[in-house]
Parts: structure tokens; C-alpha cells; sequence
């Protein structure tokens, strides 16, 4: 178990707890499951407008988001959310940000990952790419995320606990990877499990991160649809206007259930 930081705190969105620490603090988060003894794997989502949406129609779903260990908000939507409610939060934990910068700041610790995920061709690409940009860290092996007999699923579990790597990034997609996560952790010989979503895509350069600018503006989204129109129209186009319109309405929720003060009448 993780101690808790006097600073840490959370805000809740959607029904879902999001741990709102920097990024040094998450870093940090990550590094003291490494070291945590005992043999149960942490847990590491990362949620954005996509998957709260998701957590607000299936409430089963956001019931597993809550069990793991840390939830950290990747996005503007979150950032939305927590303003709503009068809370600026410390940082925009977007994982394809996040993992990098995890990588990058803490080479001389020696510590081992996982690719779990996509399909071939994606995941051999990231392998290389994150062989090639991290190598501070080792790489330890990588397997597709194809795995729809329980041959193949024991195949890949296999695999992982050959090598017993310090985390395993899993990147599947919203909800599947938090689905394969909290099944399988507990049979991985590794120390945290983390669902990355669609970070191999970028590191096998099958699609560009947005300029800066366009990042810190908080306008990654646009920049997904001109690259995938097909793909993200309605993940993008339909699903941020109904976030928005769940949040609103939690918000006001909120509001009238707060309790009334009756003022005093002369």
C-alpha cells in the first residue's frame, strides 16, 4: 500500500476518484510501487473525457476505475471538470506525456518495462522507438494485444513473467486495458500495471502529437481529427459535447443537494 503525501488529494468526476498531483508527484507515485515489497502489482489508469463518459454510462466501469490504486486526469476535459467545482488542478497527467517523462527523468535507476498491447507491427515499432529514445531503462519484451484465445492470454502472461519487469504498460484502449488489467494483475510478476492508451501509436509514428502550443492551449482533440477524421469524429465531435452536458448536470446536482441556509427575517 502507497502512502498517502500530506499534499495529495483528489477530486471526483463523474462518480470517478482522480488523484490531482504534479507530475513529480506522480513520477514519484510510480517510483515507490516499484520499491513497495510484496508481490501484488499496483494499478495506474489514466482518465480523460473519453473514458469518464464511458465511467458515467457503465457504472461497473467506473466502479473499477475506483479499485485501482491511482487514477490520474489526462486532459482538458478533466481540467473542465475540476473547475466546475472551483478546483484548479496541479497538472495535466496526459499519459503520452507522462510515460516519457517518467522515462527521461529517472534513467540511472535501471528499472524494466513491459509493452503489452496493440497490434504487432504497432508494438514491435514503439519497442524499438522506446529502446532507441530511453536508455536508461531496460526493455524487457513486448507483446502484441491480440489475445482472444485464453491460449494466447497465457502466452503473453507467460512472457511478462519470464522477465519480471518493474511495470507493465498497457495500452488496449478505454475500457479494455483497465478491464485486462485488473484480471490479470494479480497473476504478473511485475510491480505496476499502467493503461496507456493510444501511446503506441505515437512511438511507432503512425500518428503525430500536435505542436505545443496546440497541446498547452488544450486542443490535442483537433489535432486528432484532422489525423483520423474516421476514428475520433465521434469520440471527439458527439463524445465531448455530452461530457460537457454530465458534468453541467453533476454539477447542479451538486448544488441542490448542498443544504440551505435559511436567512433570518426582521
Amino acid at each position: 500500500m502507497i502512502a498517502t503525501h500530506e499534499t495529495d488529494r483528489k477530486v471526483n468526476i463523474l462518480g470517478v476518484d482522480i488523484d490531482d498531483v504534479t507530475v513529480a508527484r506522480g513520477i514519484q507515485i510510480v517510483e515507490e510501487m516499484i520499491r513497495q515489497p510484496g508481490d501484488t502489482p499496483s494499478s495506474i489508469y489514466f482518465v480523460n473525457a473519453h473514458t469518464l463518459n464511458f465511467a458515467h454510462s457503465d457504472p461497473e466501469f467506473g466502479a473499477l476505475l475506483n479499485r485501482g490504486d491511482r487514477v490520474f486526469g489526462d486532459g482538458t476535459g478533466v481540467r473542465w471538470g475540476a473547475r466546475l467545482q472551483g478546483i484548479q488542478i496541479r497538472d495535466n497527467l496526459v499519459g503520452t506525456d507522462f510515460i516519457p517523462s517518467l522515462f527521461t527523468l529517472t534513467p540511472s535507476k535501471k528499472y524494466s518495462y513491459f509493452l503489452m498491447g496493440s497490434d504487432p507491427e504497432t508494438v514491435q515499432k514503439a519497442a524499438e522507438y522506446a529502446e532507441r529514445m530511453f536508455p536508461g531503462w531496460k526493455q524487457a519484451g513486448y507483446h502484441h494485444g491480440f489475445l482472444k484465445e485464453e491460449e494466447t492470454r497465457q502466452a503473453a502472461i507467460d512472457q511478462i513473467n519470464a522477465c519480471e519487469p518493474d511495470i507493465v504498460l498497457v495500452g488496449m484502449g478505454n475500457p479494455l486495458q483497465e478491464k485486462w488489467i485488473e484480471q490479470y494483475k494479480d497473476q504478473l510478476h511485475t510491480k505496476v500495471c499502467l493503461g496507456i492508451g493510444g501511446l503506441y501509436d505515437y512511438w511507432a509514428d503512425n500518428v503525430s502529437r500536435a505542436p505545443l502550443w496546440v497541446r498547452r492551449a488544450g486542443y490535442e482533440w483537433v489535432w486528432r481529427i484532422l489525423q483520423q477524421p474516421g476514428d475520433k469524429f465521434k469520440r471527439y465531435l458527439i463524445g465531448n459535447p455530452l461530457y460537457l452536458m454530465n458534468i453541467y448536470r453533476e454539477q447542479r446536482q451538486r448544488k441542490r443537494s448542498q443544504p440551505q441556509h435559511e436567512t433570518s427575517q426582521i
